[in-house]
């Protein structure tokens, strides 16, 4: 198995530890919501503290049901996962696009070849070469 292999299989195990325990070890058994958002528990904390708190702007779309707010995070993680997936993917292919075409000059260049890519049928070297076989100006 490959290092990178292996990397990426700790961190999928690492992953799925952080999402299968806090569930395995019953954390947050003793509240109402266990998992509730960030947002609905800073709420709470605020009217705790201060029951008479106004908001200062209510939001632009209210989903009908908690489900409907949920797929519609859902949508939006997904919508980015994919922007940085493409991201990714394109940096990547740029890379081995870069890689290949150095790959494939790397033997070319060994050979006595012009650096221009004219040559006449007497001389193999480049027409604008000058005596010291440098390419001229």
């Amino acid at each position: 198995m490959s290092r990178n292999t292996r990397i990426n299989v700790l961190l999928l195990l690492v992953v799925v530890a952080l999402a299968v325990l806090p569930l395995a070890l019953g954390l947050g058994d003793d509240e109402e919501e266990p998992f509730a958002g960030a947002d609905a528990q800073a709420e709470t904390a605020i009217t705790e503290i201060d029951p008479d708190y106004e908001p200062w702007f209510s939001p632009l779309y209210e989903p009908p049901s908690g489900e409907i707010e949920s797929a519609l995070f859902a949508v939006q993680a997904a919508i980015g996962a994919g922007v940085l997936a493409y991201y990714f993917g394109l940096r990547r292919g740029r890379r081995q696009g870069e890689q290949r075409a150095l790959a494939r000059q790397a033997p070319e260049s060994g050979r006595d070849t012009p650096v221009s890519g004219r040559e006449t049928p007497g001389n193999p070297r480049d027409v604008t070469a000058g005596a010291d076989g440098e390419p001229g100006v």
